[in-house]
């Protein structure tokens, strides 16, 4: 006897983890997602998306009856929006788009009935929650008669099926009664606590947790900058530092990938122009260290084309936002790769973790050694930390500009 049924809307990084945890403790799990690949390759309990255990999970999950996957929502007791919330670019400043958010809401707004539990993980600027009660009042709705929450995953890539289960949750609800049944909803679930809030503090939460990390990553990007130009080697300074106590200074990166430090600052800043400086330089900075980064490669480019009077054999390793999974949004590897596709090298492309790209040709990271002339380690998937590669790359000309910033 399954505990209620719960309809997840989104199967990707969030959704799909989610969806299959929830199937392993007691939940009948519809899960929807407009992908139709997605869809068939998880009916076959398998999983579309590279997450350790996952598809451990999932497996299990469909083979019981447990979870199943639609393409269109499904009558259920529990609605839980886990939809991408990307932004569109504004004037000077990106400007947050939950136009997946509103089309999820519009999907159920047919099949919520009185006492059912509408529940948002998506990543989403202050006020949204509320956007969400006022739509289904649109189309008749009573949100009196509904419980309605905001609930953002804190989840890392590459442990999430870990950290469902271990993190501390926040817990946002739309009235006082919203957040005492989402609350109750969690806790048969989740070993962490769970921290009770308003709809409003908890979307800002979330943007405040990923904005922190952003800035302190903006540091240690800056730092690199000044380093490079005072010649100084900000690997061996940073050690030095974080010897103080009170000192923890991050690693330096290319960048900052992925679909929360990288986006969910402009959330805050679009609404805040004025008051959000230090948030606004840290996304910028955390951006051209991306440039800067294509700019002292194709310095060596160009030295080495003078020095030999010939075009170089560039790898870059790694495409990924951060080591050892296959999530290319935001990517600033990614970034790096296309701006080498010119006429100044000829390019090689290794990521381990994805079976082939629209935009680069792939191959192993033992081929693309064989001959090469300049290496740009980007990423440090545990492929690249293999003792037969580290020692190659040690004889090779290497450009490392990856750090654990990236996560």
């Amino acid at each position: 006897m399954y505990k209620k049924t719960v309809c997840v809307i989104g199967l990707g990084y969030i959704g799909l983890p989610t969806a299959a945890l929830l199937a392993g403790n007691g939940y009948r799990v519809l899960g929807v997602d407009i992908n139709p690949h997605a869809v068939e390759t998880i009916n076959k309990g398998l999983i579309h998306i590279v997450e350790p255990r996952l598809d451990e999970y999932v497996k299990l999950a469909v083979s019981n009856g447990s979870l199943k996957a639609f393409s269109k929502p499904q009558l259920a007791d529990i609605y839980m929006l886990c939809v991408p919330t990307p932004f569109h670019e504004g004037d000077g400043v990106p400007m947050p788009n939950i136009d997946y958010v509103l089309s999820a809401v519009d999907s159920i707004s047919k099949l919520v009935k009185k006492g059912d539990i509408v529940i948002l993980e998506s990543t989403s600027p202050v006020g949204t929650t509320d956007m969400v009660a006022e739509r289904l009042h649109e189309y008749g709705v009573d949100s009196s008669t509904i419980l309605i929450a905001y609930c953002p995953e804190r989840v890392l890539p590459g442990n999430i099926m870990v950290e469902l289960i271990e993190n501390d949750r926040v817990v946002g609800g739309y009235n006082p009664a919203s957040t005492l049944a989402v609350r109750e909803f969690y806790k048969t679930f989740v070993k962490g606590a769970i921290l009770e809030s308003d709809a409003r503090t908890a979307e800002m939460c979330k943007l405040t947790e990923n904005s922190f990390r952003d800035v302190n990553i903006a540091f240690a990007n800056e730092l690199s900058m000044v380093c490079d130009k005072e010649g100084i080697n900000v690997w061996g300074l940073i050690e030095l530092a974080n010897k103080h106590p009170r000192v923890n200074i991050l690693q330096p990166g290319p960048g900052v990938g992925g679909h929360c430090i990288a986006v969910d600052p402009w959330f805050i800043v679009s609404r805040n122009l004025k008051e959000a400086k230090i948030i606004r330089a840290a996304r910028e900075i955390n951006n051209y260290k991306t440039q800067w980064v294509i700019e002292r490669i194709n310095v060596r480019i160009a030295n080495f084309t003078e020095a030999y009077e010939r075009k170089p054999r560039v790898v870059c390793l790694g495409l990924a936002f951060k080591p050892d999974i296959d999530d290319l949004r935001e990517s600033p590897a990614v970034l790096v790769a296309e701006a080498l596709q010119n006429e100044t090298c000829e390019l090689v492309v290794v990521e381990p973790n994805i079976v082939g790209h629209d935009q680069f040709t792939l191959c192993s990271i033992q081929e693309a050694l064989l001959d090469v002339d300049l290496v740009v380690l980007l990423v440090k998937h545990r492929q690249f930390l293999d003792e037969a590669v580290v020692s190659r790359l040690k004889l090779l000309d290497v450009e490392d500009f990856c750090g654990i910033t990236q996560i």
